[in-house]
C-alpha cells in the first residue's frame, strides 16, 4: 500500500511540474484572466509588427476614430481583435489593414508569431491559434497628408 501511494504522489508531482497551467492542484487560489485582457495584449502585439497599419474593418475603424476624439474615452486597443479564452488556452482572431508594399504573407507570419509569444509570456495561456484576416491595404495618399492638386486654377 505504501508503494502505491508513493507512486501516485510521484506521478502527481511529475504531472504538476510538466504543465504550465494557471490553476494547479494544491495552489492557494485560482487565477482567471478576462478576455478583454487577452484582447488588449493581442492588439498591442499585432500593432508592434512593421507593415501593420491598423486593426479592424472599415466600420470598426470609423467608430474607433470617433471614439478616440471623445475626451476621456481613451484609445481603442481591441478594435479588430476577438478572442476565446478558456482556463488554459486562448484563440485569437485579428482583422488587419496592411501597409501598401509590405508582403502580406510575411506580415501575417510576423503578427502571428508576435501575438503568440506576447500573449503566452504575459498571460501564461497556451495560444492554440491566431486567425488573421487582411481586410484592406493602406495607401500612402490615404493619410490626407498629400492633398490632391486641383486640375484647374
Amino acid at each position: 500500500m505504501a508503494q502505491t501511494s508513493t507512486s501516485n504522489t510521484d506521478t502527481a508531482a511529475v504531472t504538476k511540474a510538466g504543465t504550465s497551467a494557471l490553476n494547479e492542484e494544491g495552489s492557494a487560489g485560482k487565477t482567471t484572466i478576462a478576455s478583454s485582457v487577452v484582447q488588449k495584449v493581442a492588439g498591442i502585439a499585432a500593432r508592434e509588427v512593421s507593415g501593420v497599419n491598423a486593426l479592424g474593418g472599415g466600420v470598426s475603424r470609423a467608430f474607433g476614430a470617433i471614439r478616440e476624439r471623445i475626451p476621456g474615452s481613451g484609445t481603442v486597443t481591441t478594435s479588430g481583435v476577438s478572442v476565446e479564452v478558456g482556463e488554459k488556452q486562448a484563440a485569437v482572431d485579428l482583422d488587419l489593414v496592411v501597409e501598401y508594399g509590405a508582403r502580406i504573407v510575411d506580415v501575417a507570419r510576423a503578427v502571428r508569431r508576435n501575438v503568440i509569444t506576447t500573449v503566452e509570456q504575459i498571460t501564461g495561456l497556451d495560444v492554440i491559434e491566431v486567425n488573421i484576416s487582411v481586410n484592406d491595404i493602406h495607401l500612402p495618399e490615404e493619410n490626407g497628408e498629400e492633398e490632391p492638386s486641383s486640375r484647374v486654377e
